[in-house]
């Protein structure tokens, strides 16, 4: 017989593993082209493996929040011989003949290789991704998983390195040291491990609600991002009186022409996109000690999903985007996140991020930088306010539509002047917007 081996896809930017949460089909039952075989969950999107052959489920190489690494077989396909002429066609698709036992030796291989497991930190699931060098050492010199988490790696994405490990080994033994990016700092008296919160004491009534993973993905995040960018905050006020009563003015016809609904969103993603192709230096990464600027302008938009939890979608290339096609794209991403319809291709590759705490009323907010990004900005509520004008006849008080805009970027990197002459920029763009233009 023929069978396909299906691999867990490549499923976005850094991505290097997800959590098998449900399976959609059991062994025996026929698979169509394109049919989904499992549920997988990462710490970005959960979303369905399709079937990239027509044919039998075989075998299931992986049980139920099991985790799962890029590439892994997850499930094996038995596919008739024209399919298997079909998909050996392509180089995406591995088909392997086999003897008739061949599923019994592989059962039996994977379950010696499950008896002969080197250690516990081998096979604990764990949201944080250490490489099989990082985890055996670890496992010889009895590192325990709680321990490992406390080593502040130097990698990409903060990964611990060989080194890492090694250096912390060193230090540990010559007096309880941390590694802080490949500095020591010796800490005899207060410990700098990462603090563990105390039992919460509960009482009658109170309700104990468990995270979804998720929840306790985005958790990590937040802390590891805090823990790892020299967080800064630049705050300007930033009149967009013009702004809104042109979108008032053509709201209307802009729905008839173009089947989109027209948001302020579109209107200032633009203007973002412009202001970072004037700084490109607001558009990078960090990568150890190199600064890696991206040619992309890929604007990601935090959206509150049903269950409360956040995403970030990307809107790609977005400075070459125009108004109709800057509106599409938000409207598109937005129905998605609605609807639980992202892809992994649809929040990767961001590379600056914005979110808009305006719609929660919210005046101004200090966000936290989505690593391996330098930079956020939040968006404030639109408000009608007092304002100073300022004509040839003189000054006087008006009502103006405002709004406050905070930006966030990592200090490492980005510094004052830099961080605070963007926010300047966009608040020139904005205020000089042609109330008279068209679309």
């Amino acid at each position: 017989m023929a069978i396909f081996e299906l691999k867990l896809p490549k499923m976005g930017e850094s991505v290097e593993e997800a959590t098998l949460t449900a399976w959609l089909i059991d062994v025996g039952d026929t698979i169509d082209l394109d049919d989904g075989i499992v549920e997988v969950s990462t710490d970005k999107v959960d979303t369905e493996i399709p079937s990239e052959v027509k044919g039998v489920l075989l075998e299931k190489r992986f049980e139920v929040d099991a985790v799962i690494k890029v590439g892994q077989v997850i499930a094996v396909i038995e596919i008739e011989a024209e399919e298997s002429d079909t998909a050996s066609a392509s180089s995406s698709k591995k088909v392997i003949e086999t003897p008739p036992d061949s599923v019994a030796v592989v059962n039996e291989t994977i379950t010696k290789a499950t008896e002969t497991k080197e250690s516990l930190i081998n096979n604990t699931n764990t949201d944080r991704f250490y490489s099989p060098l990082v985890k055996s050492i670890a496992s010889k010199e009895n590192i325990s998983l709680t321990e490992l988490a406390t080593i502040i790696g130097t990698g990409q994405n903060n990964r611990v390195t060989k080194n890492d490990i090694l250096t912390y080994l060193e230090n540990r033994v010559a007096g309880n040291a941390q590694v802080v990016s490949n500095k020591v700092i010796v800490a005899k008296e207060e410990s700098l491990s990462i603090p563990v919160t105390k039992a919460v004491t509960t009482t009658s009534g109170d309700e104990v609600i468990p995270m979804d993973r998720m929840g306790k993905l985005i958790a990590k995040h937040m802390v590891n991002s805090i823990q790892t960018s020299a967080h800064v905050q630049s705050f300007i006020e930033i009149d967009v009186t013009n702004i809104v009563n042109w979108r008032n003015k053509v709201k209307v016809k802009f729905l008839q022409q173009k089947g989109e609904k027209l948001t302020f969103t579109p209107i200032l993603m633009q203007a973002i996109a412009q202001t970072i192709s004037e700084f490109p230096m607001v558009n990078i990464s960090l990568d150890g000690d190199n600064i890696i600027r991206k040619k992309a302008i890929n604007l990601g938009m935090a959206a509150a999903l049903p269950n409360g939890n956040l995403i970030v979608p990307v809107i790609k290339n977005a400075d070459e985007l125009s108004l109709v096609g800057m509106a599409k794209a938000v409207n598109s991403l937005a129905n998605k996140a609605r609807n639980g319809k992202l892809s992994p291709d649809d929040i990767s590759g961001g590379t600056y991020t914005v979110t808009n705490v305006g719609s929660f009323g919210s005046i101004t907010g200090t966000p936290i930088i989505n690593q391996p990004q330098v930079a956020i900005l939040a968006l404030g509520a639109i408000r009608k306010m007092p304002a100073v004008i300022e004509t040839p006849e003189g000054d006087f008080i008006g009502i103006r539509q405002k709004m406050i805009v905070a930006h966030s970027y990592d200090h490492r990197v980005v510094n004052g002047a830099l961080g605070g002459q963007f926010i300047l920029r966009l608040k020139e763009i904005l205020e000089s917007f042609d109330a008279n233009q068209g679309f």
